[in-house]
């Protein structure tokens, strides 16, 4: 069975930037994953790196799926329900394709910040050549496969680029332990690359963040 360098199965999940996801959480950690749908990426770092695995979960049908499955999971808003969690809860805390689905992602990852000692984002890079090609040549929104619903169907109401993102993470006044842009076929790229590079042709990203003012750690 082919493995990640963090010795993970690759055939455990489907999405690769879940197994970026879970090779950037410390084994034995506590983990609170925002927005989790169906709990993949809980059932994956339960197995993988033997964590206390919580979740948050806004649909019903999502909180049924992960209690089907044995994980702990909540019925949340990532917009509302965050300011209940105590300020370093846990270890790390993650947002996985959902930032841009968020009424206000700068609240949101402040919040992240707080409660966890890291936080670990993944997002659809709206700045992808892709992206540019379809609403600069076509003059329509775009359909890709990361970013795969029609504009009147989304729930993506905050799309960013990468480098969006990176400025957001220094209004935040968090500090990047490590990123990763994947392209097309899933492959991360290179990682001494420009961010222009990043922008433009990676198609998704995941971010490993910790706080860098002293008082705050």
């Amino acid at each position: 069975m082919t493995q990640t360098s963090e010795g993970i199965p690759q055939t455990a999940v489907t999405r690769i930037d879940l197994l970026l996801v879970a090779g950037m959480v410390e084994p034995g950690s506590r983990v609170l994953d925002v927005g989790c749908g169906d709990g993949e990426l809980l059932r994956l770092l339960s197995e993988t790196r033997n964590v206390d695995a919580r979740g948050v979960e806004i649909s019903q049908k999502g909180v049924n799926d992960c209690v089907a499955k044995g994980l702990s999971v909540v019925q949340g808003d990532a917009d509302v329900d965050l300011a209940d969690y105590p300020d370093d809860g846990f270890d790390y805390v993650i947002l996985s394709q959902t930032l841009q689905a968020t009424r206000n992602p700068r609240r949101v990852l402040e919040q992240m910040m707080r409660i966890g000692k890291r936080a670990i984002v993944s997002f659809p890079n709206f700045g992808h050549w892709r992206v540019r090609w379809q609403l600069g040549l076509r003059g329509r929104m775009p359909i890709t496969e990361n970013l795969s619903y029609a504009w009147y169907e989304t729930p993506n109401i905050h799309l960013c680029t990468i480098r969006d993102f990176v400025q957001l993470v220094e209004l935040v006044d968090a500090r990047i332990v490590r990123a990763v842009a994947m392209d097309s076929s899933g492959a991360p790229m290179r990682v001494n690359a420009p961010w222009w590079a990043w922008n433009l042709f990676g198609e998704q990203a995941v971010f490993l963040l910790e706080r860098r003012s002293a008082d705050k750690s």
